[in-house]
């Protein structure tokens, strides 16, 4: 593989950067021109496309991923005294909606080659009151749900999954969003499509999705669309604001148009990377693969040396001294954040993998945004720092 050339000029690299041209301006600009701003056709029509893409029944816009999370706890009837299994390394959106409905998260460590919910301790934390548990494909590879499918089938129990980085992951036949119970997406700018804010959540579910329409827009219950006459309606249950505007869903029907190509670069900039990375022997980083899972490659986390010698603040400060944007997924193991410390007594020595991964990890941007020399450009340059 050709290589980049260190002596370069100072490349200019965002961790994320949603890609937005005149299709999407033109489809804003349609909305504006019309007189219905929420709860209209555009997002009928973006739901569609997005249960067409995931192969589900139901596909429900939402105000973001975490509304969605929210609503598929509510919609399952999780609420005061129940418990929900979540990982102990996930955005605090997936712990907050346990939550929101009155339940307690219940944590459980991942795995270390994956960052995933590890399967071998999710049983030994399921009792009576449990409900529910949610996995996070994490950085967008897929949980191992050949083996969590059947743990929560033989205990009752649903299972939600958290897909804020994973659209476009498969696991088999089997696209993410479409084997729990529900699936949850998240539209952030730095996703890997973008309706500015938003989420969708799926189902095959009839119940759960009659539900779910009804409890994001007040409880209504007639959605817009099917009053017989304009402003009559009922409230039949306690609701949310939880709806995705028109703008919003006319930009995502124009980005699903380009997905499969947003995913083709995401796969080749993170190949790149990886293959780099494994000329060196300074970081760890997760697989892309593994078993039947596929990731839709979100970032690339590198895992620090475990030696004193690397600071991670440092080489944070470095990379972005030369140009290259850098988060971290997640800086703090959710168990170990002083909320839920506080909140449940929760010991370090109980979730290793996460707080190692939460301590070390780097996240790398790969996005379509950017090119081939872009990740040249970041692996010639952590590698430099690394070995300063």
């Amino acid at each position: 593989m050709k290589k980049s050339d260190n002596s370069c000029a100072i490349k200019q690299i965002p961790f994320g950067r949603p890609i937005l041209g005149e299709e999407e301006k033109l489809a804003v600009l349609e909305v504006l021109d019309g007189h219905v701003l929420t709860h209209g056709p555009k997002c009928k029509k973006f739901e569609e496309i997005f249960a067409d893409y995931i192969g589900v029944k139901h596909a429900i816009t939402t105000s973001s991923c975490t509304t969605a999370l929210h609503l598929s706890l509510l919609g399952l009837g999780v609420g005061a005294g129940d418990e929900v299994i979540v990982p102990a390394e996930t955005h605090v959106a997936t712990a907050h909606s346990v939550e929101h409905v009155g339940a307690r998260p219940i944590f459980v460590d991942v795995q270390r080659e994956t960052g995933n919910i590890n399967p071998n301790l999710i049983e030994r934390a399921i009792t009576e009151r449990t409900k529910a548990i949610t996995v996070v494909h994490y950085l967008g590879l897929p949980c191992d749900m050949k083996a969590i499918l059947p743990i929560a089938e033989r205990y009752g129990v649903a299972v939600v999954e958290d897909c804020a980085l994973a659209l476009g992951a498969q696991y088999g036949r089997d696209a993410v969003g479409s084997m729990g119970v529900t699936g949850c997406f998240s539209f952030y700018p730095s996703k890997h499509i973008t309706t500015m804010e938003g989420g969708m959540l799926t189902t095959d579910d009839d119940a759960i999705a009659s539900r779910v329409r009804k409890q994001r827009a007040f409880g209504y219950d007639q959605g817009y669309g099917q009053r017989n006459v304009p402003g009559i309606y009922d409230i039949v249950m306690l609701g949310y604001n939880f709806r995705m505007s028109e703008v919003q869903a006319a930009l995502g029907v124009v980005q699903m148009s380009r997905l499969s190509d947003f995913l083709k670069v995401r796969h080749q900039n993170t190949k790149i990377l990886l293959e780099r990375f494994q000329e060196i022997d300074l970081v760890t980083t997760f697989p892309i693969v593994q078993d039947s899972a596929r990731s839709s490659c979100y970032c690339v986390n590198v895992m620090l040396p475990d030696t004193d010698g690397y600071i991670r603040e440092e080489v944070v400060a470095r990379l972005n001294e030369v140009g290259i944007g850098t988060s971290v997924h997640y800086p703090v193991a959710l168990p170990l954040s002083t909320y839920y410390q506080q909140r449940y007594d929760c010991r370090p020595t109980d979730f290793p993998i996460a707080r190692w991964i939460s301590e070390k990890t780097i996240s790398l941007p790969i996005g379509p945004h950017l090119t081939g020399d872009h990740m040249l450009y970041i692996a010639d340059k952590l590698t430099s720092i690394l070995k300063m």
